[in-house]
């Protein structure tokens, strides 16, 4: 064998690897299936927080089936007045299920457009399910008639279009971006090939750019003012965010995070009659991971009504240390006056039109609901059908073992005030309060009941409401302030670490009632630490804080049901869920099947880059020459002889065509050890004598001369 023919086979060798065993026209068509199938997870996503996403599965098969049929039918310009005519219809019949006159919310639904575009959460829509079902035909049927009728580049642009919305929104996370991104670069790749037969080095090219892409998301938001962050490959949380900014400062949507730091900063002083917790937001929506604000907000234009039952007046003036937009006020804000920047939300919540930017002030009277505990024990359950409907939703994909464990824990609850109460307490006695945790994947409330172990206001909050929803009691995420530490008579200084979430229940004939399932004590310690570290004080010797005002409705000290205690397994008994938390230990954080995806995707396009700057032949003929396994003396020699002629060629020049190899030693000029294995070759290829102590002192020979005169440089 020449030295020739040995490059030669190296080559092929190399060459086979990467070839694809699919053509570009079902690759492409693949890719466009990716795309589609981004688009419609987003929007099962977005169905299954506040219903069954069965229907919507339904309306996306007739709506692929029907492309695939119209694709050899119907032209493209028709299908596109198709696609358009069936989202204008879809949104109609949306707005008309909505009962509203359009004309005279025109200016809203258009304010509501805007705000989509620029980071506004479609789960603040009313009836998103609806909403879903109206805008899914469009995008998954023009995008896969398209790319049926080969037109792919138009493909890719409506199917990312289609999902782009929902990146503008922030209701999309960066690994379901990531392959719609994907699908579309593959979806017009992979069609150019099948349309102009480009070749597979196009492909390669092709890999690398996918590769390039999901490095570039990984380490860059592709959400422009959303919500969106880059994926980990690794997985882990993002360190360095406040307590403050995940809940006050969060307005439409709480993310819920992993570890969190808290901020001493003064935002609020505040003069009032009564202490108070000072309510900033109330969320109806959620999510699984988090929490949204649903509906609209207008203008204050005057006196608000008041609570349902009896009430306890408590006036309140604010004023702004720093800029802020939050504007906390007591529950139930009945007045506001000192400013005429004053918003109200459905859920009564007080909001800035415009951020403010520290130095003003503002004045707000307050009805807090009064109600003893008997009467909050006696209300009933007859609910507002609106209140039922709004504040009971969970998501689909709520696991059942969360009201299965509520139904333990509550067994001995007669009213749904029994129950809030003893859900309350258990959560006190049975999570530890720690900010320094990891953010579980799926589920929080979930997680937080079966997998942690602790955790800090939003976690004991979240699941709180979770659980009473899970009995069909109405119940709303809140966030806002603590009254924060009390600086004279009526007057309290409110920093960011005083920033915290509860929980309120609603009851008939007295309407939202507070509770806190955060333990007390735990919590003003974390605050205390902070701000000593902040004043440079020794924290133990720190001036206590005031606790906070308990809850509206007073504990009992005869209430049994308040101290039940479950163990992991759902048996009373027990008293703390076992350690560990979502992440699995203490060890590095295992990758979740999308990032193993990802992962696979980098590694493709690292193949691919490369094969395509020649970077795995010059390697695999490195590793050619500096290892050689052994077989028969006669096939060893053969080896040996083709890694010295590839040495030879690299330093000096390839044998050529009819060139023996006696007269390529002689013309290179070659030393007695290179023609000691030239001619044990000759000897065993024409005279038949090959020893094993022959074959075994040539490739010694070789392995020598590689060595000596640097092997990897050989590979080039």
């Amino acid at each position: 064998m020449s030295g020739a023919t040995g490059r030669g086979r190296v080559g092929r060798h190399a060459r086979r690897v990467g070839e694809w065993a699919l053509g570009p026209r079902p690759l492409a068509l693949l890719s466009a299936a990716v795309l589609v199938g981004s688009v419609v997870t987003v929007l099962y996503d977005i169905v299954g927080v506040v219903g069954d996403p069965s229907n919507l599965l339904v309306v996306v098969a007739v709506t692929l089936a029907g492309a695939t049929v119209l694709s050899r039918v119907l032209r493209g310009r028709t299908a596109i007045v198709v696609a358009l005519a069936v989202l204008l219809g879809g949104l109609g019949l949306y707005l008309s299920a909505l009962d509203i006159d359009v004309a005279a919310a025109y200016g809203q639904i258009l304010d509501d457009v805007v705000g989509l575009l620029t980071g506004l959460s479609v789960l603040r829509l009313q009836r998103v399910d609806l909403w879903a079902l109206a805008y899914a035909p469009a995008p998954v049927f023009l995008t896969w008639y398209l790319a049926l009728r080969r037109q792919y580049g138009a493909a890719a642009a409506t199917g990312g279009t289609g999902l782009g919305f929902f990146v503008l929104t922030g209701d999309v996370g960066t690994t379901v971006t990531l392959f719609a991104v994907l699908g579309a670069v593959g979806t017009a790749g992979f069609g150019r090939l099948d349309r102009f037969s480009s070749g597979s080095l196009s492909v390669e090219t092709l890999v690398v750019v996918l590769a390039a892409i999901v490095l570039l998301t990984t380490t860059v938001s592709v959400v422009p003012g959303g919500t969106a962050e880059p994926v980990q490959l690794l997985g882990g949380d993002a360190d360095g965010e406040t307590l403050e900014g995940s809940l006050v400062s969060a307005d439409q949507r709480v993310s819920i995070q992993g570890a969190i730091e808290l901020s001493p900063e003064l935002r609020f002083t505040v003069e009032s009659n009564r202490e108070s917790y000072w309510r900033a937001a109330a969320y109806d929506r959620y999510t699984g991971g988090g929490w949204v604000r649903t509906g609209s907000e207008a203008r204050y234009e005057g006196p608000l009504s008041g609570p349902l039952g009896r009430s306890r007046t408590i006036s309140q003036r604010y004023t702004v240390e720093a800029p802020v937009d939050v504007m906390p006020a007591a529950w139930r804000p009945v007045r506001v006056s000192g400013t005429d920047n004053t918003l109200v939300t459905e859920a009564r919540d007080l909001r800035p039109a415009e951020p403010f930017t520290g130095g003003e002030t503002y004045e707000v009277e307050s009805q807090r609901p009064v109600a003893r505990p008997a009467a909050l024990a006696t209300a009933g359950t007859d609910y507002p059908e609106e209140i039922a409907a709004t504040y009971t939703q969970l998501p689909e994909s709520t696991p059942d073992r969360v009201r299965e464990r509520t139904d333990r824990i509550t067994a001995n609850a007669d009213t749904p005030y029994e129950t809030a109460r003893v859900v309350e307490r258990w959560l006190e006695n049975n999570r530890r309060y720690s900010l320094d945790i990891e953010r579980p994947s799926g589920d929080v409330a979930d997680a937080f009941l079966f997998e942690m172990e602790a955790g800090y206001c939003t976690y004991y909050a979240t699941t709180m409401v979770t659980m009473l929803r899970s009995q069909g009691i109405p119940a709303r995420f809140v966030v806002g302030y603590t009254s924060g530490e009390q600086v004279g008579d009526g007057e309290w200084e409110v920093r960011g670490l005083d920033s915290h979430a509860w929980v309120e229940v609603y009851f008939p004939d007295t309407g939202w009632v507070r509770f806190d399932p955060t333990p007390g004590g735990p919590r003003e310690a974390a605050e205390q630490a902070r701000l000593g570290q902040t004043n440079g004080t020794d924290p133990a010797n720190a001036t206590a804080t005031p606790p906070p005002l308990g809850n509206q409705t007073a504990r009992q000290p005869d209430d049994t049901n308040a101290t039940v205690t479950e163990t992991p397994d759902g048996q009373a008994g027990g008293t703390v869920a076992p350690p560990g938390g979502a992440s699995g230990g203490d060890g590095l954080p295992l990758p979740s099947r999308g990032q193993l995806a990802l992962g696979a995707v980098v590694l493709a396009g690292l193949v691919a880059g490369a094969r395509r700057t020649g970077l795995t032949d010059r390697a695999y003929r490195a590793l050619w020459l500096r290892y050689q396994p052994r077989a028969d003396p006669a096939t060893d020699i053969e080896r040996a002889f083709a890694r010295l002629e590839t040495v030879l060629a690299s330093e000096h020049r390839p044998r050529r065509p009819g060139e023996t190899p006696r007269q390529y030693v002689a013309a290179i000029d070659a030393d007695e050890t290179v023609q000691a294995v030239y001619e044990a070759r000759e000897r065993a290829r024409y005279a038949g004598e090959v020893s094993r102590s022959t074959a075994d002192e040539a490739v010694e020979t070789v392995d020598a001369i590689v060595a000596e005169r640097g092997w990897f440089s050989f590979g080039r």
